[in-house]
């Protein structure tokens, strides 16, 4: 997405930039400078070792504004700036993030200015880190990232290419222009209008258990952050929400309405009950798409070297919404693929008859079951486009979902 398709607030947004120390540093005064051209107000957070790279002078040349490294420093105009700092501004930036200040970040360490600035931060977060590809790839960092995901942070993944270090591979900061370009999608989307006030969404959740007997069932691992991240973000945008949740390892979002079922028969039953009062459907559960033909009354022994189970279809509620659908209602599904994910995914979005489809590979490790981030392709009917996303957490990819219901509604 161009900077030239994202609308800007009318309101001159206010901007915290959060500088850190390491060779990219410098490209922090184009990330400022793209801000600015956009109509945003600048501040400047400076750690102790950035100004080894960049001066604090150059910032506070170009912002107009006290540059604030250590908040206890003579000179610093605002003897409680770590409050003041974070709760006067619509979003902090930190580019470039480094390791160190991702792992403080994630674990609640507030030893610095700029740390301590981030809890006292009620704004959104936007992280952009540049390290090292070995320091980016190991565990430590890419767990303190999953927990930044899990925290509502955004992350913007650093490109790869060859590092001041002679490394090659994942971990230079993102291009300036990207930066601004996520930052100012961000702004709009935190002032967005109720831009789904009058929709009323019907959202399916999580996984169905297919009983075998009274202890043993089959399901898959959905955990329903995905439907719930939508539930959530449609309920802020204005609509009103109700989701049919089957098993999920997540809590439901506050004031979404709960309907409770197991099964694929459950849920059909459930959807069946709701849809005609919905507007908008979206399929995110993970319906089991066989059961056993008979459920045995009590446990099944083990007496045998093996068993045979007769496995029939569970009812394709994503199909029946389709084909009952009236007063306007768009249906969204979704296609958690192992191979072929696009083509798959549009056979799906055709054979259904569907709005839209979101499809997403479940063998990558950042975006499959139970993580925290997930990298999606929209397909849309009516164009047929194929909206390639990158990596980001699930309340952003619900929010670009939302986004492309708006536009179909509109439409």
């Amino acid at each position: 997405m161009a900077p030239s398709d994202l609308q800007t607030p009318s309101v001159s947004p206010r901007v915290a930039l959060g500088v850190c120390g390491g060779i990219a540093a410098y490209k922090a005064v184009e990330v400022l400078r793209g801000l600015q051209k956009a109509g945003c107000t600048l501040r400047v957070a400076m750690t102790k070792r950035a100004c080894e790279f960049v001066q604090p002078l150059t910032f506070r040349a170009l912002s107009g504004s006290h540059v604030v490294v250590d908040d206890y420093a003579p000179d610093n105009p605002d003897p409680i700036a770590h409050i003041t700092f974070s709760q006067t501004t619509d979003l902090l930036i930190v580019a470039p993030a480094t390791a160190n200040i991702i792992a403080k970040f994630a674990n609640g360490i507030a030893d610095d200015f700029l740390s301590s600035t981030y809890l006292a931060c009620t704004a959104p977060v936007l992280l952009a880190p540049a390290m090292n590809t070995t320091m980016w790839e190991h565990p430590a960092t890419q767990r303190n990232l999953d927990q930044l995901r899990a925290d509502g942070v955004h992350i913007m993944e650093p490109d790869a290419g060859e590092m001041a270090c002679g490394t090659i591979g994942p971990g230079r900061l993102s291009e300036p222009e990207r930066i601004v370009a996520r930052a100012l999608e961000i702004l709009a989307s935190s002032t967005r209008k109720q831009d789904l006030a009058g929709e009323r969404f019907l959202i399916t959740v999580g996984a169905t258990r297919e009983e075998i007997d009274p202890v043993r069932f089959i399901s898959n691992r959905s955990s329903g952050r995905m439907g719930f991240a939508l539930a959530e973000a449609a309920l802020k945008r204005g609509a009103e929400v109700t989701v049919v949740s089957g098993i999920t390892t997540v809590p439901a979002p506050a004031g979404v309405r709960i309907i409770r079922a197991r099964s694929a028969e459950d849920m059909s039953q459930a959807v069946a009950q709701e849809r005609e009062n919905a507007s908008v459907f979206i399929g995110a559960a993970a319906i089991a798409d066989y059961r056993p033909a008979q459920r045995a009354e009590q446990k099944i022994k083990k007496t045998n070297d093996s068993i045979t189970l007769t496995l029939e279809r569970t009812p394709d509620v994503l199909s029946q919404v389709a084909a009952s659908r009236s007063n306007g209602m768009l249906v969204i599904g979704f296609a958690a693929e192992t191979e072929n994910v696009i083509d798959n995914a549009r056979a799906k979005l055709d054979n259904k008859n569907l709005d839209a489809i979101v499809a997403n590979d479940v063998t990558r490790q950042d975006s499959g079951f139970d993580s925290t981030s997930n990298a999606i392709t929209i397909i849309t009917r009516d164009s047929g486009d194929a909206i390639e996303l990158p990596v980001m957490s699930k309340s952003d990819a619900a929010d670009s979902i939302l986004d492309v219901i708006v536009r179909l509604r509109s439409t």
